[in-house]
C-alpha cells in the first residue's frame, strides 16, 4: 500500500457512523449510544478514541490506494511523459478491541487516480518526478453497541508528490540510445510526499483527506539476472500532528516503517509480471498526548502484470491480500491502470 499505504498502503474501515455527537460528549456519556457511565475511567476513554483514531488513519491511507510498486528504480528513458489513470477495488473488515462495542465492522472502497510522470537527468543519471490524484467513494457498516450502523462519503483524498533519483547502473539515456543498455546492480533513493488537500470536515470522524502532511523517503535495491530482477525497497514515514483532528483534538502518529520487494520476470514482448511483498510494522497513535495501544504489523502478498498494447500504451493489473495483521484486521485489494507514454522520440 495503497497508501499509505500506503500506505504506500494506500491506500479503509470502520464506521464514524453517526458519531458526532457522542464523541463531542465522550468523557462523560461513553461511546455512541451505550449508557451513561460516570466511573469510566480514563484508560478505558482513551482506548475509545485512540481505536476510532487508528480506523480514521486507517481508512484515509487505503483511499490512497499504496501497493508494492514493483519496477520504481528502473531505469527509464529521460525525456518521456507518462498518464496513468487507474482503478482500485478493495473491501475487507478491521477489528476492535471488544471492550470498545465496535463489531462486525466491513468496508468497500472504489477508487480512482489520475497520475502524471515525467522522466529525466540529475547528475547523469535517470530520475523521475510524479504526481497522483485519488478520488474515492467508501462505504462501511458494522454494529455500534449492537446497533446496525453504516457510513459513506465520497471525495478527494490527499495527493501525493514524489521524486526518484536512481544514483548508480541506471544512466540518463535518450530514447534512441535505450536499446542498448542492459542492467546489473541498480540503487536509488525517492522522497514521496503527501499534503494535506484531499476531502476533510473536523467535525467527522472518517474522512479521505487527514489532514497533516507525510514524508517517505526510500531506499530501492534492484538486481538484474538475466529475465529475472530482484527489488527490495526500505522506507519510513513521517507524519505530522493533526491539531483538528475531530472537534478540536490533537492527532500524533508514530512514524511507520515498511520494507517491499519484488520478484519480476521480464517477457522478451516488454511485458512483466511478479510476485510481491510488503510488511509494515510501527504508526502507533497518541490522541492528545495519551498513547494508544494500536502498533500496526501487517504482511501482505500479491501479483503484478503488465503488458504492452503498442509502442505508447500499456495496461497493468495488480492483486493483493492480507497475510498476518496484528490487529486481525484485513483487506484485499485489486487494481487496474492504464498508461500512456509521449515525449523525446516518439
Amino acid at each position: 500500500m495503497l497508501p499509505d499505504q500506503a500506505n504506500q498502503l494506500t491506500s479503509s474501515a470502520v464506521l464514524g457512523i453517526e458519531i458526532d455527537q457522542a464523541m463531542r460528549r465522550l468523557p462523560e456519556t461513553g461511546f455512541i449510544g451505550l449508557p451513561r457511565r460516570q466511573e469510566m475511567n480514563d484508560r478505558i476513554r482513551n482506548r475509545i478514541r485512540t481505536g476510532l483514531a487508528l480506523a480514521a488513519t486507517i481508512i484515509a491511507a487505503e483511499a490512497n490506494g499504496q501497493d508494492a510498486e514493483p519496477r520504481l528504480y528502473s531505469n527509464t528513458p529521460v525525456g518521456l511523459n507518462f498518464l496513468i489513470s487507474g482503478y482500485l477495488y478493495s473491501q475487507g473488515r478491521l477489528a476492535f478491541d471488544p471492550s470498545l462495542a465496535v463489531a462486525d465492522t466491513k468496508f468497500e472502497a472504489h477508487t480512482g487516480a489520475m497520475a502524471y510522470v515525467r522522466s529525466f537527468d540529475l547528475f547523469g543519471q535517470s530520475a523521475k518526478f510524479d504526481v497522483i490524484v485519488p478520488y474515492s467513494t467508501f462505504s462501511a457498516h458494522g454494529l455500534v453497541a449492537d446497533v446496525p450502523r453504516e457510513r459513506e462519503m465520497n471525495g478527494f483524498g490527499d495527493p501525493r508528490f514524489r521524486v526518484t533519483m536512481n544514483l548508480f547502473g541506471a544512466p540518463a539515456l535518450p530514447l534512441k540510445e535505450f536499446a542498448n543498455y542492459k542492467q546489473d546492480i541498480l540503487v536509488g533513493i525517492s522522497l514521496q510526499v503527501s499534503a494535506p488537500l484531499g476531502q476533510y470536515d473536523d467535525n467527522k470522524l472518517l474522512n479521505l483527506g487527514v489532514n497533516r502532511w507525510s514524508f517517505r523517503p526510500e531506499l530501492g535495491i534492484s538486481k538484474a539476472w538475466g529475465p529475472w530482477t530482484f527489488e527490495v525497497a526500505p522506507s519510513v514515514t513521517f507524519f505530522t500532528d493533526n491539531r483538528d483532528f475531530f472537534i478540536g483534538n490533537r492527532l500524533a502518529q508514530a512514524p511507520l516503517y515498511l520494507v517491499r520487494g519484488a520478484v519480476i520476470r521480464n517477457l522478451d514482448s516488454g511485458a512483466w509480471f511478479s510476485l510481491d511483498g510488503l510488511y509494515l510494522k510501527g504508526a502507533r497513535t497518541t490522541l492528545n498526548g495519551l498513547p494508544g495501544d494500536n502498533e500496526q504489523e501487517n504482511l501482505r502478498a500479491g501479483f503484478t502484470v503488465a503488458v504492452p498494447i503498442n509502442r505508447q500504451n500499456s495496461v497493468k493489473f495488480n492483486a493483493s491480500t492480507g497475510i498476518y495483521s496484528r490487529t486481525g484486521s484485513g483487506f484485499n485489494l485489486v487494481g487496474l491502470a492504464w498508461q500512456y507514454r509521449w515525449g523525446d522520440g516518439y
